[in-house]
């Protein structure tokens, strides 16, 4: 209760526990067999060397922590994304205007949050609002539209829809009330990736129904084939003619493109209608980024190589664990990511309690990451297994893994 002898937020009584607060009490008490060294692949947080002229840059310029940063970030830092996001996903040239469709922010997660409450207005309608979103997702997306006051309606991504949420299936009623559609491309946690078709029929129900589409592609460096690099929801709003990304927003970070989760840099862009006021927001919020952040986030989206080369061992990871479960599971190779959604065929909860137990490998069940809805758990029968451990690090934990199942099976 809070001084006033009244409730706070209401949605606070609604949030659910973390997926790693309720995987550290799964595990709880559980003892590991101690000469196995412990793996852990369950937190997607990168462990590759974060690019050491981006550390340089940082080092170089504290002395400018002197300075209040200004919200809008430095002239130079937005100008940095602009060309990133030209260059990566092939804008035509000047169709993203550094100062009015460009905006820093501290990594998509405190980004994605503070935009739903910027975006949510509960005095549209009678009806509560709707956030839609996928699910299995980022938790994130849900925390954010309770406490903005909004109803989370969930999209259930499964192997029959490809892994994608099937919006032709979502009721009118529902997309009448929708304020904000989430996606994520590639996904988390299963990679899909949503190409301009599929995205172009998005653009097209929110013109229709009037919501905006916020487009986490934190993951969007991180791609299987490098000939076909995931298009964002930009390039799907220029291919659609709306060259000035109406009801658009995407997020980008530097976390898992560049290995840089500590330093909380990342970009939003899109509608400058959206950009003002959500700067306007964060102005108030408090949330500026301090300068040597800025200048080491410049020299990181100014460069590719180091990017080519974080997304090639991944690839190489890939190309040595999948060899090694395919036999004993249905594993399939994602599109984009670091994950693998391993199907258990069975309670997942009960098989990364087991596997902790006698392997000593740290994943989360994929009901951990879902909610239930229309009756089912998507996330149910799965483990996400971040990829994100070395090399030499992942092939062990996938010779546990194997080893794990087929022990099961014999028993």
């Amino acid at each position: 209760l809070s001084p006033r002898g009244t409730a706070m937020n209401p949605g606070f009584e609604r949030l659910s526990a973390y997926p790693f607060e309720r995987l550290a009490v799964l595990l709880k008490g559980v003892e590991p067999p101690a000469h196995l060294p412990h793996i852990p692949l369950s937190i997607g947080e990168p462990r590759h060397a974060p690019p050491a002229f981006v550390i340089d840059k940082l080092t170089a310029s504290m002395g400018e922590l002197g300075s209040y940063p200004a919200t809008r970030g430095l002239p130079e830092l937005r100008a940095a994304g602009a060309r990133w996001l030209a260059r990566r996903f092939s804008l035509p040239a000047g169709s993203v205007d550094p100062e009015r469709h460009v905006l820093p922010v501290n990594g998509t997660r405190e980004a994605l949050f503070a935009f739903v409450q910027a975006v949510v207005d509960s005095r549209r309608g009678a009806a509560t609002p709707v956030v839609a979103m996928p699910n299995p997702g980022y938790q994130v997306y849900e925390g954010a539209a309770l406490l903005a006051g909004a109803e989370p309606y969930y999209l259930n991504t499964t192997a029959d829809n490809g892994f994608l949420p099937d919006l032709d299936a979502v009721p009118a009623e529902v997309w009448r009330r929708c304020q904000l559609l989430f996606l994520c491309s590639p996904a988390n946690p299963v990679g899909a990736v949503m190409d301009i078709a599929w995205l172009g029929r998005a653009l097209e129900l929110a013109g229709k129904y009037d919501f905006v589409i916020a487009s986490d592609e934190c993951y969007a460096d991180l791609y299987d084939d490098e000939s076909s690099p995931p298009p964002s929801l930009l390039t799907a709003a220029i291919a659609a003619g709306n060259t000035q990304f109406r009801r658009c927003m995407s997020f980008h970070s530097l976390s898992k493109r560049s290995s840089l989760p500590g330093l909380r840099s990342g970009l939003v862009a899109g509608d400058d209608e959206l950009i003002r006021p959500f700067l306007l927001y964060r102005t108030y919020h408090g949330c500026a980024m301090p300068i040597p952040t800025q200048r080491a986030s410049i020299a990181a989206w100014d460069d590719d190589a180091h990017v080519a080369e974080n997304r090639a061992l991944y690839r190489a990871k890939f190309d040595q664990v999948l060899p090694i479960l395919e036999p004993v599971a249905r594993v399939t190779r994602p599109a984009g990511g670091f994950y693998i959604w391993l199907p258990v065929g069975g309670d997942d909860a009960a098989f990364t309690r087991a596997l902790f137990a006698r392997q000593h490998i740290t994943v989360v069940p994929g009901s951990y990451l879902a909610r239930e809805s229309g009756g089912t758990n998507p996330g149910a029968g799965f483990v996400r297994i971040s990829l994100v451990a070395s090399v030499e690090n992942c092939v062990q934990a996938a010779h546990r893994i194997r080893e794990f199942i087929l022990s099961d099976t014999k028993s």
